[in-house]
């Protein structure tokens, strides 16, 4: 394997799969990478820091500081072109997840400007506890990730899920994803996610049922693969972290309007990913709406199409991709709004489809050209559906 001057900054904590990390070390070696170890002070109790500095000809550090010396922990994460935590144990995965720093491992991890995997190792039950899963949910949102726990025989003596995957395992997964990691590098792409909040009052609004998980998977799909993307987000209680997305957070339509109007200008790929509202109040009360009827009345009136106006300014090199949420005559209705709105490809999903659409973290879609072109794809993680997307869209890059 050919790889480009990659540098590894591996972090082992305090597991019996420590010793795993040794053979990992000796496997991205002979890969080609470059490879630096920080450890948990734990994880020594494991294997001995003289090991790893054998195996990887360079030195190891488990504390923030060693004699009188400072190590520098913010050099670490700006040295590593990627990171990977392996074994990552519960504790640490916790640690991960919020942000707290009581030791080198989590030091660096949190001074990393790279890209950050993290793979699993504990007890079966450990790695089902809803704590643990919500832990990895968080991660994952920041963007880092994951490679997978396998199946086998644990240290507990049980068998199940939570085995560290094997250092081969991991390996590959790293080198697979490096060969794709750059193919938008240079590219700026502007996507739109979650709701929008129409007010009808200082109190009330009118939104709908998006999360915005969607856009932000395609955020870190596109972002992991080399491009800066700025990332235009309604009101949602999800987030991104990563160093290549601009959040530019808006609450209304007229809001992401503007934003995506500004935004356009720059973008070579624009992706059309919220549920932006169609209609609006005409009027904004002022004051909160009291109780005075059985009934009350609110003028709505449409509100700009953020997409086909876009697409009469996109430029001939621009890429404009549209979602469609449809519950009748889906295809139908799709290929229409790739014709009036200038899309050069829809996603199409249908409320008819079970797991599909809002508040689900599984999606099933088809791919619509504007040649008429179809790719219908079965139900699968919105990760996953970002993956497909944007290996539609680099395909589109090529040919041109």
């Amino acid at each position: 394997m050919n790889t480009p001057n990659k540098n590894i900054l591996l972090a082992v904590t305090g597991s019996i799969a420590a010793y795993k990390s040794l053979y990992l070390v000796r496997s991205l070696i002979k890969s080609g990478f470059d490879v630096k170890v920080v450890m948990t002070q734990s994880a020594t109790d494991f294997v001995s820091k003289l090991s790893f500095s054998t195996l990887s000809n360079n030195d190891v550090y488990s504390d923030i500081t060693s004699e009188s010396e400072w190590n520098n922990h913010v050099e670490l994460g700006l040295w590593a072109d990627l990171m990977i935590v392996a074994p990552a144990t519960a504790n640490t995965l916790a640690k991960m997840a919020h942000g707290l720093s009581d030791n080198m491992v989590m030091a660096c991890y949190l001074s990393a400007k790279c890209p950050v995997y993290f793979a699993p190792a504990m007890d079966r039950d450990m790695w089902l506890h809803p704590s643990t899963q919500h832990n990895i949910k968080l991660l994952q949102s920041y963007g880092n990730i994951m490679i997978d726990p396998e199946n086998g025989a644990l240290a507990s003596g049980l068998i199940g899920v939570g085995r560290m995957a094997e250092p081969e395992h991991i390996v590959d997964k790293i080198t697979s994803d490096l060969k794709v990691t750059q193919d938008l590098a240079g590219k700026n792409i502007m996507i739109t996610a979650g709701p929008t909040q129409e007010a009808l009052d200082p109190v009330r609004f009118i939104g709908n049922r998006s999360t915005g998980k969607m856009g932000i998977a395609l955020a870190l799909a596109t972002a992991n693969r080399g491009a800066h993307v700025t990332l235009i987000l309604g009101p949602t209680y999800l987030s991104v972290d990563h160093p290549s997305i601009t959040t530019v957070a808006v609450q209304s339509a007229h809001d992401m309007y503007e934003a995506s109007v500004a935004a356009f200008a720059n973008a070579d790929i624009a992706i059309m990913a919220a549920a932006v509202a169609d209609y609006t109040p005409n009027v904004v009360a002022k004051q909160k709406i009291k109780k005075k009827s059985d009934n009350l009345i609110v003028e709505l009136v449409r509100s700009k199409d953020i997409a086909a106006t876009l697409g009469k300014t996109k430029k001939d090199k621009q890429l404009l991709i549209g979602f469609a949420l449809e519950s009748e005559n889906e295809v139908a209705n799709a290929k229409s709004k790739i014709q009036r709105k200038n899309f050069d490809f829809i996603v199409l999903n249908s409320l008819q489809d079970k797991g599909a659409g809002f508040q689900h973290d599984t999606n099933k879609v088809t791919i619509i050209h504007k040649d008429n072109k179809m790719t219908s794809y079965e139900l699968k993680s919105k990760d996953k559906v970002a993956q497909d997307i944007t290996e539609e869209i680099v395909q589109i890059i090529d040919k041109t």
